[in-house]
């Protein structure tokens, strides 16, 4: 499954059965704007074979064939999403009496990473997103697209964007190349009571700018928090591997080159740092 022109997709058994004997973590994955849940495919097959339940949704207005930039910054939606899906799994007779409440984690991809952080109880600031826009503007591809799609930060409204959206079931939070973290302070990481990792992709010029969260400062609020930086690497290292003709064919297209990655970069290698930073913090 989620195999196309570009991406090679992965092996799974529908209807598979659960590992064996006592309780599983639980991954709720989150993909990236306009990604869908086929974006993080190889990771979520990673970790159920290791013993996870891993739940992936696309969400609603952010995703690759439901976009709509203005709907889709409502990044509260996003954090309602997961914890709705992590509810139904809860409900669910096959799967509720082996989730192991000390094992849940939040994981997400760019704009999923900040879903990520959110359940886990990071809050936001609208007045720092306004302002990283006017100080980055087209250097900020974040700032760019929004802009392309006339959609601003200042159109929407502080007290929801700046409220908590904390899922207290979130025992573990994994960001990778999270985005939405400008301007923060000690007030909006104070409730963050989760195990947490941040995940970095590339350095320098490849570095993406609205996902750095060195430069943003906000990795210096978490100083308990694990950090894995992956060089060299590209933002978009973290989509599934590409096939031979995959660089051609968005060419061609004039898309996004998704698939070239930086010279000495081994997409398979970042893939397996990753699953391996998520796998010791859930202890599998």
């Amino acid at each position: 499954m989620a195999e196309n022109a570009l991406f090679y997709g992965v092996e799974v058994r529908q209807d598979g059965p659960l590992s064996e004997g006592g309780k599983l973590p639980v991954v709720l994955l989150s993909h990236g704007l306009g990604g869908n849940w086929r974006s993080l495919a190889w990771l979520a097959e990673d970790l159920a074979g290791q013993g996870a339940i891993v739940i992936s949704v696309n969400h609603p207005a952010s995703s690759t064939f439901d976009f709509d930039m203005k709907e889709g910054l409502k990044h509260w939606t996003r954090a309602r999403d997961m914890s709705r899906a992590l509810d139904k799994l809860m409900d669910d007779p096959t799967f509720s009496g082996r989730i192991d409440p000390s094992r849940i984690m939040a994981a997400g991809f760019s704009y999923g990473g900040w879903t990520a952080l959110s359940l886990g109880g990071v809050t936001g600031n609208l007045a720092g997103e306004i302002a990283e826009s006017e100080v980055q503007g087209d250097a900020s591809s974040h700032c760019r697209d929004l802009k392309k799609a006339g959609v601003s930060f200042g159109d929407l409204k502080a007290d929801i964007w700046d409220a908590s959206y904390k899922d207290a079931r979130i025992t573990h939070v994994a960001a990778m190349d999270p985005a939405l973290h400008h301007g923060f302070t000690e007030s909006n990481v104070a409730d963050l009571t989760a195990d947490t990792v941040l995940i970095a992709l590339g350095e320098g010029a490849d570095r993406l700018v609205a996902t750095d969260f060195d430069a943003s400062g906000f990795v210096d609020l978490l100083p308990d928090a694990k950090v894995l930086r992956i060089t060299p690497a590209f933002h978009f290292s973290l989509l599934p591997l590409c096939k031979p003709a995959g660089a051609e064919i968005l060419k061609e297209e004039k898309d996004d080159p998704v698939c070239t990655d930086p010279e000495g970069a081994d997409r398979a290698q970042i893939h397996a740092a990753v699953i391996d930073a998520l796998s010791q913090q859930l202890g599998l």
